[in-house]
């Protein structure tokens, strides 16, 4: 592993071994030179290919012929950004470091800087640091309107990394934290960064589209239905560990009662309803198009229904607002009746009102009536008992 260039007086030494640290001497007739060679090695755990949120433990070691100086250790990201190490052992000869939680941002080549006073040493060591995952927000929400259509997308960063080795996942739903989860699909990708996905549950309707951004895992919901919504987590798995992305679909509805148009004079109620649980900053608003400050009510925080009484037709709208910001509306026309059905309405009401005087006049009527033959019949009785009486006195004399 060594080599003397005699031209240059040189000696080359390659593929490095601790053990090759000491004191190097040169003869060249009476001349003596000494050089003392200070070896180090950083490691760093499982190779440098992590997944998202896992801690890289890094070990550097040194070895020299004279005493060991005590380092001090700066490390260096990526984005060239200071990262401040949890240092778990530290000796004159090894020193064990464990770096922060890993994002796929922190891919790239890392710097170890090692520095030391006496003897003065000023040491930049390079390492390589892969992470495997999403690109995807930790969590994300993704807003929907029953019977619309929604494609949720969840990017790789393999082929950013150049990642060399085969993984696999799947893509699972779930409609509360605490229910039953359900496969949607798996997957796997190849060295080469083939995507290969399997359909597995056919009882939900959902649809893998055929394009998309390549090294993306996407499922199409082509007409959403209330609930459809929950939790949708797509997982990795490498090497026997794991790591995961969600999003959070929430689903608004929008009902009337009574449903169809709305008659001159008459109320309707109109319901605004969403999926799950809403953000703690987020709540429900309804208002009308162009209408007035009187036509706006909201709702309470994390409220996730709200109903609202209307006497006006014309364009409502209900409105998911998170930080001030509208996160879907839903808009409902409500249809004025036209002039006939309102006369019609009137007309029936009259009628109605009409029918039920006719018939409070005929049951005052009927009864009157019957109040007089009950008095004719009662008088006629007494006028035959008086008769009755009265023969049976004249027989008597």
């Amino acid at each position: 592993r060594a080599d003397i260039k005699m031209q240059y007086k040189q000696l080359y030494v390659w593929n490095l071994k601790l053990s090759d640290a000491g004191i190097y001497t040169c003869e060249y007739g009476t001349h003596k030179v000494c050089t003392s060679l200070h070896i180090f090695k950083l490691t760093i755990s499982l190779d440098g290919h992590f997944l998202q949120n896992e801690v890289p433990e890094l070990i550097l070691i040194q070895n020299s012929s004279s005493p060991l100086p005590d380092l001090s250790i700066t490390l260096f990201d990526s984005n060239n950004n200071r990262v401040t190490p949890e240092i778990q052992n530290k000796s004159r000869q090894k020193y064990i470091v464990n770096l922060k939680k890993l994002e796929t941002t922190d891919s790239g080549t890392w710097v170890c800087q090692v520095h030391s006073d006496a003897p003065l040493i000023d040491q930049n060591i390079s390492f390589a640091v892969k992470v495997l995952g999403f690109q995807n927000p930790d969590l994300e929400r993704k807003y929907a309107i029953v019977d619309s259509t929604v494609i949720l997308l969840w990017h790789l960063n393999s082929q950013k990394i150049k990642w060399k080795e085969d993984f696999t996942g799947q893509l699972n739903w779930k409609q509360q934290e605490s229910a039953k989860s359900h496969e949607l699909l798996e997957f796997s990708v190849t060295a080469q960064g083939q995507l290969h996905e399997t359909k597995k549950n056919n009882n939900f309707l959902f649809e893998i589209p055929e394009s998309k951004p390549e090294g993306t895992i996407a499922v199409k919901l082509p007409k959403v239905h209330f609930n459809h919504s929950g939790q949708y987590q797509c997982q990795l798995e490498y090497q026997g560990r794991h790591t995961q992305s969600k999003i959070e679909l929430v689903v608004m509805k929008v009902s009337a009662n009574p449903a169809g148009p709305l008659s001159r004079g008459a109320n309707m109620t109109l319901t605004c309803q969403v999926s799950g649980q809403l953000a703690p900053n987020a709540y429900l608003r309804w208002e009308r198009v162009n209408g007035t400050e009187m036509d706006i009510k909201n709702s309470k925080q994390r409220e996730v229904k709200l109903e609202v009484n209307i006497s006006a037709a014309g364009l409502w709208s209900c409105h998911l607002i998170e930080d001030s910001d509208k996160k879907i509306s839903f808009q409902y026309h409500v249809e004025e009746a036209s002039v006939w059905i309102n006369y019609v309405v009137i007309g029936a009401s009259i009628g109605g009102s009409l029918l039920a005087f006719a018939l409070g006049c005929l049951c005052i009527i009927s009864g009157i009536n019957w109040r007089r033959r009950r008095l004719r019949a009662k008088r006629m009785a007494q006028a035959r008992q008086y008769l009755l009486e009265n023969k049976t006195c004249q027989c008597q004399q």
